[in-house]
């Protein structure tokens, strides 16, 4: 009898395996995450399998549909992963062990619009902002801004010194133009979550001064950028902010372990600034990574036991100093020990938080909004698209298959 228990026993346990596309993170979890999970949870055999980023919702969805996938899936935000669930192929989450450690607003990218159905499990969130060289700051006597005009300031120093680029960035690959700046300065000027809402309400347009204000800083930005900066990539400006050859670096807390391993580089942050000294701040804290359990999972029993361990004060604690700008989203108190990843972190005390503006609903017609994005942004920044041309752009695209916006 207790031969066929334990043979039982170790038939059901099988082995758990990890859909992810982030590859960077293999070495983490094979030799600090699933052996802490295992130290709590003897017997369960746990393999992280993860999948180049280009490659993965393709390959991920043929897997689902093959039912050769994992058990446990790595959740985009928002719509991709909400494609899944309304598929049939994530399990809903709300009620099981872990989930009542987030509060509602971050559960918000793994959730149906109406929020009533959860599917992942939050994980974590990455923050927008400014890198700055600290010995060119130095050297110029400059102090890190907070409002619109002392950052433009700054910008004029450096430019005038001629030593160093005043920003590094380029707009070859487009996304930075959107993403690292528009959707980084931006809810400062639309007052983060409340101008979002208003776009997805049709109660504001992106030709309202509150947006057209984020595209008018975009264009100011264009007489700052580097010599050659259309044909500079992404990896291009790492590399001159990491060389000493920027002083300003606009990008998100996922650069921060890039630039750690860069000897000689003394780097700080400051938030995006305000537009006018005493306004409120808001920052971009943008929902990255979740965990969701596979309808077809092979393991569901115990791929519930390992979701409610992700959502641990261990698993937030470790996750986040372990993946330097990768921030837990759960409501456990942790302390952040790389001190500008905990500088970001310090933000969400004093500023409100906001997600990329067009993450949620707006993606979802044609033209794509956020290839748009890239293009309109890239194109002011450039100083090819006037800031106005480039509100109305947006805003017809929108128009055209968004029933509140045709207004």
């Amino acid at each position: 009898m207790l031969a066929a228990l334990l043979a039982a026993g170790s038939a059901q346990a099988g082995t758990l395996v990890i859909e992810s596309w982030r590859v960077d993170d293999k070495a983490l979890w094979e030799t600090v995450l699933i052996p802490a999970f295992q130290k709590k949870n003897p017997g369960i055999t746990v393999k992280f399998s993860p999948t180049a980023p280009t490659e993965y919702d393709s390959s991920l969805t043929a897997r689902l549909a093959g039912g050769t996938a994992g058990d446990l899936i790595a959740c985009r935000p928002f719509d991709v992963s909400l494609s899944l669930y309304k598929k049939g192929q994530l399990e809903k989450l709300d009620g099981k062990p872990g989930m009542e450690n987030f509060s509602p607003v971050s559960k918000v990218a793994w959730q149906t619009d109406d929020g009533k159905d959860s599917f992942c499990m939050p994980m974590a969130a990455v923050i927008h902002g400014f890198l700055y060289n600290k010995k060119v700051f130095k050297k110029l006597n400059l102090t890190p801004p907070k409002t619109e005009a002392e950052f433009f300031a700054v910008l004029d120093a450096v430019k005038k010194d001629g030593s160093v680029a005043p920003l590094a960035l380029g707009t070859a690959d487009q996304w930075e133009a959107n993403q690292t700046v528009f959707t980084n300065i931006g809810p400062n000027f639309w007052h983060g979550e409340e101008g979002r809402k208003a776009l997805i309400a049709g109660k504001a347009k992106f030709t309202d001064p509150a947006f057209l204000s984020a595209f008018e800083f975009l264009g100011r930005l264009g007489a700052y950028l580097p010599k050659g900066a259309s044909a500079q990539t992404y990896g291009d400006s790492q590399n001159q902010f990491a060389l000493g050859r920027a002083a300003v670096y606009p990008t998100g807390s996922w650069d921060i372990a890039y630039f750690n391993q860069t000897p000689g580089l003394e780097f700080g942050t400051f938030a995006p600034p305000v537009p006018k000294a005493g306004d409120k701040c808001y920052i971009s804290d943008h929902m990255d990574i979740g965990l969701g359990v596979n309808k077809k999972a092979r393991n569901k029993e115990d791929a519930f036991k390992f979701l409610a361990w992700v959502g641990s004060q261990e698993f937030a604690d470790t996750y986040t100093n372990k993946v330097t700008g990768f921030f837990s989203l759960s409501t456990h108190l942790i302390a952040v020990r790389d001190p500008v990843a905990k500088q970001m972190a310090d933000w969400r005390a004093n500023c409100a938080s906001s997600i990329r503006v067009n993450a949620q609903v707006l993606n979802r017609g044609t033209p794509s909004m956020e290839n748009e994005l890239w293009n309109v942004n890239a194109q002011v920044l450039n100083g090819k698209l006037a800031p106005k041309d480039a509100a109305a752009k947006i805003q017809t695209g929108f128009a055209k298959w968004y029933s509140p916006q045709a207004k």
